[in-house]
């Protein structure tokens, strides 16, 4: 396999741009026969002239031409990765490739993933649902930038990652205004026997549900269990039976699907984390969603709206 040897490239791309082998050399701190010999290897390389003279001026060949646009981009490209690795603007899009595990409510990713859309220098979003371990994999390959989940990577797992805690919050039983107020009043024994919508006990909230069940000798009618919380709500909103969402997201569940809240699941607290290969966050998008998720995010609860009626 054939090389391209940068440096040569390097001074090619100088000496096109400053129209004069002289000029180049007082840019680059080189003297003017270092330049013509490593312009003269690349021409040997590439089998190809890059250059003709005209009067005193170095002119591009039409492959010379072609040879400089493709050195644009690949050294523009280059000084943009150096800007993103010192923190210096690009002065384009920052792509940010985010892996969310697939137990998260897609109302709490788009608040979270939202303060990095409103940064100054623009975002280029790229979200990838899939399992933890699925998503873990791909971080460990640095395919993603930051893993959204709603429990921290354990002991046992074998990727080297580090768990930032973004936030947590309560949650709270929401249902159609008839189920509400049939099961508000003797909360929360009133709910033996409800019809339930639950999460696959591959999460979290569906664990932490069961146990605050057993706890409170509840035993609900497991009605669905759905694996997509989007469709929970949907269901919900039918009148299919009750189900819990973290409260940070309860204004918007209620506005969206026409629910009310029936009452908070005491003791119990749902955890999100940004799963990171670094242990001091550094991606400027991951930095924004951390900074915002505990300033502002978790901040609210559907209880300070009661307490202050």
């Amino acid at each position: 396999m054939d090389w391209l040897n940068y440096h040569h490239l390097l001074y090619f791309w100088v000496v096109s741009r400053e129209g004069t082998i002289s000029r180049a050399s007082k840019q680059l701190h080189l003297a003017p026969s270092t330049i013509s010999e490593q312009i003269h290897l690349l021409e040997e390389s590439l089998d190809q002239k890059l250059f003709k003279r005209v009067g005193r001026r170095l002119v591009l060949t039409d492959v010379g031409q072609v040879v400089a646009r493709y050195a644009d981009e690949i050294f523009t490209l280059g000084q943009e990765l150096q800007g993103y690795v010192q923190g210096r603007p690009t002065g384009k899009p920052m792509r940010f490739t985010v892996g969310i595990a697939d137990v998260v409510p897609k109302l709490v990713t788009r608040k979270l993933l939202e303060p990095a859309l409103r940064m100054p220098q623009g975002v280029h979003l790229v979200i990838r649902e899939d399992r933890p371990e699925a998503l873990l994999a791909e971080l460990a390959l640095h395919r993603l930038d930051v893993v959204i989940s709603d429990a921290p990577i354990g002991a046992t797992t074998h990727v080297r990652a580090f768990n930032h805690l973004l936030g947590e919050c309560g949650l709270v039983l929401c249902a159609t205004p008839e189920l509400a107020a049939r099961y508000r009043e003797g909360f929360p024994h009133s709910l033996n026997g409800a019809p339930f919508l639950v999460p696959t006990n591959t999460a979290m909230m569906r664990r932490q549900l069961d146990q605050w069940c057993a706890r409170h000798e509840i035993t609900p009618w497991i009605v669905a269990e759905i694996e997509d919380s989007a469709l929970i709500k949907v269901f919900g909103q039918t009148g299919a039976g009750v189900f819990a969402i973290a409260e940070v997201v309860a204004e918007e569940v209620m506005a969206q699907y026409g629910v009310e809240i029936i009452g908070g699941i005491d003791g119990v607290r749902e955890s999100f984390y940004a799963v990171s290969v670094e242990r001091k966050l550094k991606h400027p998008a991951v930095v924004a969603i951390s900074e915002a998720a505990h300033t502002e995010i978790f901040r609210y609860t559907w209880r300070d709206d009661v307490e202050e009626e």
